[in-house]
């Protein structure tokens, strides 16, 4: 794969918005999915691989379900090949790649011989990287959205910070929006009653988010 292109393909990966009742079917679809048992459908198997080990970085099991509890890989990997447009599935394959390649740079080994240490430093290499650098990111891989920009050197870390926000973003989304979390963690009211816009704060669920 050219890689110039697959940069070109990443976007920012901050738009996905997963509104439509198909997100929501296979956000439920998923839950009960055995976990040794899958295999992905969109990403090839060591793409897929790394997007459960990203995940269970990101949003790790404590006192409330992890990713991997909650088969938010399995999602995102079906979302994409069932639900996503074309531009976003190029973007995620692309942004798949390019942190491969980044990964192979940081620690000298491919994704398969990775372990969760070394995912855990690449994902705080980009996603808690300060300021400057983000912004630097952010505008190489701008620069390759642009039909009129100069031709710009291949850059697979800010093609892994365009591709590591991208999954931040929907691992989040599919977290707060499963059946478990949304009933179990988040302030959940089934039939929820008239408008109240002053209560202690003991009556509004504690401070948690309401699920919706």
């Amino acid at each position: 794969m050219n890689r110039r292109q697959v940069l070109k393909n990443i976007g920012l990966g901050a738009g996905y918005v997963m509104v439509a009742p198909a997100a929501f079917n296979l956000l439920q679809s998923c839950k009960s999915e055995p976990k040794n048992e899958w295999q992905p459908v969109f990403l090839n198997a060591t793409n897929g691989m790394a997007l459960t080990h990203i995940l269970d970085v990101i949003l790790p099991k404590t006192d409330t379900p992890g990713a991997s509890d909650l088969n938010i890989a399995q999602f995102i990997d079906s979302y994409m090949s069932e639900v996503a447009e074309e531009g976003q599935k190029k973007e995620f394959e692309s942004g798949a790649n390019a942190f491969a390649l980044s990964f192979k740079e940081n620690f000298d080994k491919n994704l398969e011989d990775g372990e969760h240490e070394d995912f855990e430093k690449a994902v705080a290499k980009y996603l808690g990287a300060d300021k400057e650098t983000r912004d630097a990111y952010v505008k190489v891989v701008s620069a390759t959205q642009d039909p009129e920009a100069p031709e710009v050197d291949f850059d697979a870390h800010a093609g892994s910070y365009a591709y590591l926000s991208a999954v931040r973003d929907l691992g989040i989304w599919a977290w707060k929006n499963s059946e478990e979390v949304g009933e179990n963690v988040l302030w959940y009211d089934p039939i929820p009653g008239v408008y109240q816009g002053c209560l202690p704060l003991e009556e509004a669920g504690g401070g948690k988010t309401m699920s919706l």
